[in-house]
């Protein structure tokens, strides 16, 4: 209890020790070449506040949200629920993102994490080229209908190159892009399945079994003919081809 008594007292004189002792203020150093590097506290803040948008990076700038959205629909055309199950979808979705990516991420590596890393450039150049492979992967699969579609909403003036568009309108344009992409892919996936459905429902109703489920009967062909063709090597590498791999 004695101990106890003595946290509000700790709590208390926390902050004059830290004032004792000096907490690194914010810090400008401005280069002879004009360029103004942070402190390293500011840094870490600033990276820390960065890592909080890498999700909605990861769906929004790279091949993830075309991958789980055909995922999702191929395991709705087979006509199961959660199998495979979000966890084994999500997964095999991140390391499929990981292996299309990789040529955009080692250029990153090389032109600006490497860089900086050497102290050869700053921090918003690093930033500023890392973001150069990403726009040109998202510009190679954006259509240009979508882009003209979000420069006409924003009334951004047209521009003489497609790098110099900024990347409040590649993204949302490549996004829509990315979703009518996967639900072209995964309406060619829904056909098939969608053709023995109607068969083993036609050949039911013919055989006077109206109140058998025609998703039970259909569920065994359309798995055995998913494995037979080797679905899952066609599906993936249908996916990793529509990025140009």
């Amino acid at each position: 209890m004695r101990w106890l008594g003595l946290i509000p007292l700790l709590c208390l004189l926390a902050p004059a020790a830290w004032a004792e002792t000096g907490i690194p203020a914010v810090t400008l150093v401005t280069g002879e070449d004009g360029t103004t590097n942070y402190s390293v506290t500011i840094q870490i803040l600033a990276l820390m506040t960065l890592l909080t948008f890498l999700p909605a990076m990861l769906m929004m700038m790279t091949s993830f949200a075309r991958i789980i959205i055909v995922f999702a629909i191929l395991r709705q055309a087979l006509g199961l629920q959660q199998t495979p199950s979000n966890q084994i979808i999500i997964g095999l979705s991140l390391f499929l993102t990981l292996f299309i990516m990789s040529p955009v991420l080692e250029e990153v590596n090389a032109n600006a994490v490497q860089p900086y890393m050497s102290e050869e450039i700053g921090p918003e150049d690093a930033f500023r080229a890392a973001g150069v492979p990403f726009h040109e992967f998202m510009l190679r699969q954006t259509r240009e209908s979508d882009l003209n579609l979000f420069m006409r909403i924003s009334d951004t003036p047209p521009v003489e190159n497609a790098e110099d568009l900024p990347f409040t309108i590649l993204i949302p344009a490549f996004v829509t892009s990315e979703l009518k992409t996967a639900f072209q892919i995964g309406f060619m996936l829904f056909i098939p399945f969608l053709v023995i459905d109607l068969v083993v429902a036609s050949v039911l109703m013919a055989m006077g079994m109206m109140m058998l489920s025609p998703i039970i009967i259909s569920l065994p062909f359309k798995i055995m003919l998913f494995v037979l063709v080797d679905g899952w090597a066609m599906v993936i590498g249908t996916l990793a081809a529509s990025f140009g791999m």
